[in-house]
């Protein structure tokens, strides 16, 4: 019945709301240049501080360096939980570790990022003259916020572990129907 939406997945592989959220994309960042200028875009002076050329080497930093090592790290993983899960004698349970390693990964990179400039004390003189404070904490407590993030993360695994039942019940049958002619009282005379 609904051809046309099926022509269009085949011919553009996704649904057509993905097309209208890509273009919606574009024009936003057209609309951004055009209000913004492209002069700003772009620092004559000292080229290597232009915006546009941090956005192009973000873009290449992220889909040529850091994509293929994320997903080699998740396909190393999600191997070597497979690994682990075949070697068990009992059966495993049905509760992945994946998630429980992803979440804080990423919540460490993200944090890694965010705190890379005072981790590496970039710009330490300006820093304290600006707030009377060094730099040399920021690497322990983003090693001791990576800890607790990992921490919390495996004893949530470990909670969810516990609470799951590691017992199958036992497959019983549905009851079986009992009719009034089936009943052993219903079929003859008491001897």
């Amino acid at each position: 019945m609904n051809t046309i939406g099926t022509r269009f997945r085949q011919f553009y592989g996704s649904h057509p709301l993905h097309l209208l959220v890509v273009l919606f994309s574009f024009a936003l960042a057209i609309y951004t240049v055009g209000v913004v200028g492209p002069a700003a875009l772009w620092n004559s002076a000292a080229w290597w501080q232009s915006i546009l050329v941090w956005f192009l080497g973000a873009v290449i930093a992220h889909d040529l360096l850091l994509f293929p090592l994320y997903a080699l790290a998740d396909r190393t993983l999600t191997a070597g939980s497979a690994a682990v899960n075949s070697r068990r004698k009992t059966s495993p349970p049905h509760i992945s570790p994946l998630n429980y390693v992803r979440i804080p990964a990423l919540a460490t990179a993200v944090l890694l990022l965010l705190f890379f400039p005072g981790i590496i004390e970039q710009g330490s003189e300006t820093f304290v003259e600006a707030t009377g404070f060094t730099q040399e904490p920021y690497l322990r407590r983003f090693l001791v916020l990576t800890a607790v993030i990992f921490a919390v993360s495996a004893l949530a695994y470990a909670v969810r572990l516990a609470l799951h039942d590691h017992r199958r019940p036992a497959q019983a049958g549905p009851e079986p129907v009992v009719r009034a002619g089936d009943r052993p009282s219903d079929a003859g005379p008491r001897g």
